[in-house]
């Protein structure tokens, strides 16, 4: 065993440890001069009291923080209302505003049922507390605007997600201000929502608004304008855009709504009396939402806008209602690839005459608004070719020349295979001449389930100065049908895998079941059972033409 010596006090150390250091009882200083000084260093304020509750000792931070607090003061009925009522209820702790500072103090027991208060001034700590709360309030509050502003691609949809997302967030009653759609349209459209409302209102405002609003001319050109207090007689200038009985606004931020090509509009946020008016925070964040509300505007208008060109392209491209032409019965099927404006590049087409008619079915290389383009084109040349000739031959020769002359054929690479043919009725049925450009060839049907090809050949029609065409002559009888058809049949994915062609073999049997069927109800059949083949994959453009020949009346 050995021993270690210190301070002049031996003892064992087992293990060949250390002797644990004893703290020594020292005398506390008496020089109350040193003891003050010590007090009135601390950051914190420092209260004594009594066993009767009466101050004893206020250091120099309380004398700063609390005046109102001096020696001989009966705590529990101080002038600083947190700290009276914590040592009435014997609490431990406090916090609470006092002279507009926020306070904290805590409370330790001292010998003789006397107690010692420590407070501290956190002020800076709890608006600091406050403005990181708020900051994430404020970034929630952009995303969530973000996020359903952006999921909007409609107008009016767009205004009153601006108006509800305002409400009651960054004010009482917002209102969005649309520019009108024409300079000489002298009328704003308004959309507003206020709290309470089961719903957004909207209505039309004159002239008169923009003229008594202050700065509302100014945010509609595009300019910022800073919030103002509304006074008695502001009342009337709002009313039309304000819910009946929400009285006299308090204060009121107009902002722009701007988008990329200019200003799309002016956003009204209203507060009512006895709010709190806007600060610049808040009139930051109201900024910023008025841009993105600008900016989904502008979103929603540029989308509106290719919304109604495309229905009208839609609607010059839609495969045309059949005419009636006697001795025939005839029905179309049009099925877009995967193209929710039901556009593309498959096309039929028939025109009548005096003893028959011309029909037309072709596929257009390519999807979308590009094929759909060249459709038209091909349509519209057809349309006007057919005046002058009517021989399918002669015919699809004209079309390639047109197509191939046009000015911008060397700058795209777009083909068209195409059927023309003639329908001529006859004492016995149809003499059909059929013109071919590279498509597949069509089918004849007899009521008997018979099913055969009438081979066409020939070039796609404008891929070439001098291409070959082919014409084949085939006759029905009543009740003999000729379905012509686009590769988006035959090329259809689907079965087990999702990867086999539903096939020219599947097509035959399935008009080998339909045959007998009038035209109309063979073709929904067909479209049946490739909208069943594919199961919801996306396919090629498909169209379908079946003309009958009619029995005798």
């Amino acid at each position: 065993m050995t021993t270690t010596q210190r301070g002049g006090i031996a003892g064992p150390v087992s293990g060949g440890g250390r002797v644990p250091r004893r703290r020594t009882e020292q005398p506390l200083p008496t020089d109350s001069r040193l003891a003050r000084e010590l007090l009135d260093g601390l950051a914190e304020a420092v209260l004594t009291t009594d066993e009767a509750g009466r101050v004893t000792l206020v250091n120099a931070m309380a004398a700063e923080l609390l005046p109102e607090i001096t020696a001989g003061t009966e705590l529990g009925r101080c002038p600083v209302p947190a700290l009276a009522r914590a040592v009435r209820d014997d609490a431990e702790r406090f916090d609470g505003e006092h002279g507009g500072r926020r306070l904290r103090g805590a409370r330790r027991q001292l010998a003789g049922h006397r107690y010692a208060w420590y407070i501290r001034d956190v002020t800076e700590e709890h608006t600091r507390s406050d403005a990181l709360l708020a900051e994430r309030a404020r970034t929630a509050f952009l995303a969530q605007a973000g996020s359903r502003l952006g999921s909007s691609l409609h107008r009016d949809q767009t205004l009153r997600a601006v108006t509800t997302l305002a409400v009651p967030y960054l004010a009482d009653a917002a209102v969005a201000l649309h520019r009108p759609s024409t300079p000489t349209d002298p009328q704003l459209r308004w959309v507003r929502y206020a709290e309470g409302e089961p719903s957004p209102s909207a209505g039309l405002a004159g002239p008169e608004l923009t003229g008594t609003v202050p700065g509302l001319t100014e945010a509609l050109a595009g300019h910022r304008t800073e919030p103002s207090p509304w006074l008695d007689a502001d009342l009337a200038d709002l009313a039309a855009v304000l819910p009946p009985g929400f009285g006299r606004p308090g204060t009121v931020l107009v902002s722009p709504m701007r988008a990329a090509g200019g200003p799309a509009g002016a956003l009204l946020l209203i507060r009512q009396k006895g709010r709190a008016g806007f600060d610049r925070r808040d009139i930051d964040l109201a900024r910023e939402f008025a841009a993105r509300a600008g900016a989904a505007l502008a979103t929603a208008e540029l989308y509106g806008e290719q919304a109604h060109l495309a229905r009208v392209l839609q609607t010059s491209l839609l495969p045309p209602e059949l005419p009636t032409v006697p001795g025939l019965r005839m029905a179309g099927g049009y099925r877009a690839a995967g193209d929710t404006l039901r556009i593309g590049g498959d096309f039929y087409e028939v025109f009548p005459h005096r003893d028959g008619a011309l029909f037309a079915l072709g596929d257009v290389s390519g999807k979308g608004v590009g094929a759909a383009v060249l459709t038209g084109r091909v349509r519209q040349s057809l349309q006007t070719l057919r005046l002058v000739e009517q021989r399918p031959l002669e015919l699809i020769q004209l079309l390639n020349r047109a197509l191939f002359d046009a000015p911008d054929a060397a700058r795209r690479s777009q083909l068209t295979s195409l059927l023309l043919g003639s329908l001529q009725r006859g004492p016995t049925g149809v003499d059909v001449r059929i013109a071919g450009g590279g498509h597949p060839a069509p089918l004849v049907v007899t009521p008997a389930g018979t099913v055969t090809p009438v081979p066409v050949g020939g070039m796609p029609v404008g891929a070439l100065p001098a291409p070959r065409f082919a014409e084949a002559r085939v006759h029905l009888d009543p009740g003999d049908l000729l379905l012509a058809y686009t590769d988006g049949v035959t090329e259809a994915r689907g079965g087990r895998r999702d990867v086999e062609m539903f096939g020219a073999d599947r097509l035959r049997s399935a008009l080998a079941s339909a045959a007998g069927l009038p035209p109309a109800a063979l073709v929904e059949r067909l479209l049946q059972l490739v909208d069943e083949w594919s199961d919801g994959q996306a396919h090629d453009d498909i169209a379908m033409l079946a003309v009958c020949a009619a029995a005798p009346a």
